[in-house]
């Protein structure tokens, strides 16, 4: 079977999940953990409230990357199928249309219009999608793709604060919770930065300053309820 290389689109959507799974898998259990420590030294209720919450936002994050990115490849392919429908029904406008889009691009008229009249000879359906819609026919988003990186994720991220809270001693254990949950988040904003070729400094900040937020929200918010 051929491989085919993925698009920059297809990257960048399993990027996106991924980083949206791993943040809410550290931030969410950090925040859960830390509440339920703030209000108990239990290590079992922690442990339990730790893990239900891993799994929860698991399988959260992943189905709703799924639906999401399904019914975005399914309003994609509506668009294509009223394309084609109107590339036979009325090819006047299809035409019309892409020689506008180069006009708008500073070309000349004339010259926009004879490249209309060469576009609607070759693969006039996937020119005019591109150019209209920015949507490139049979190359859609990947359902599968966004709930496999989010799913794997969230888990991933997820693990750093039920370990420590559970491994650490009772004296380090919420400082060492804090430390384990903002080195996931540096380590999250890095990655995607980084396999997205994108500035790292940003990212980082972005990641540990919510995260921050949360967990001192959440403990405070269990110290209440002690």
């Amino acid at each position: 079977m051929k491989y085919q290389k993925l698009t920059l689109s297809e990257k960048l959507n399993i990027i996106r999940a991924g980083v949206l799974g791993a943040n809410d898998g550290i931030i969410g259990g950090a925040g859960v953990i830390l509440g339920v420590t703030g209000a108990t030294t239990n290590n079992t209720v922690v442990f339990v409230a730790g893990i239900a919450e891993m799994l929860a936002v698991a399988f959260s994050m992943a189905s709703g990357e799924f639906v999401s990115v399904s019914s975005q490849k399914d309003t994609e392919k509506e668009v294509v199928a009223k394309a084609e429908i109107l590339l036979v029904t009325q090819p006047t406008i299809v035409h019309d249309e892409m020689a506008i889009y180069y006009e708008k691009r500073g070309a000349d008229p004339e010259l926009a219009a004879r490249v209309a009249d060469d576009l609607m000879k070759k693969d006039a359906l996937d020119h005019y999608v591109q150019i209209k819609y920015g949507i490139t026919v049979g190359n859609y988003l990947s359902p599968v793709h966004a709930l496999v990186s989010s799913f794997i994720a969230s888990i991933s991220g997820g693990i750093w604060p039920l370990l420590s809270v559970m491994l650490l001693p009772d004296n380090i254990k919420v400082i060492g919770t804090i430390l384990a949950t903002l080195w996931a988040l540096f380590l999250t904003g890095w990655l995607s930065a980084w396999a997205g070729r994108a500035p790292i400094i940003p990212a980082v900040l972005r990641n540990i300053f919510t995260g921050v937020i949360t967990m001192a929200f959440t403990y405070w918010l269990g110290t209440l309820l002690k």
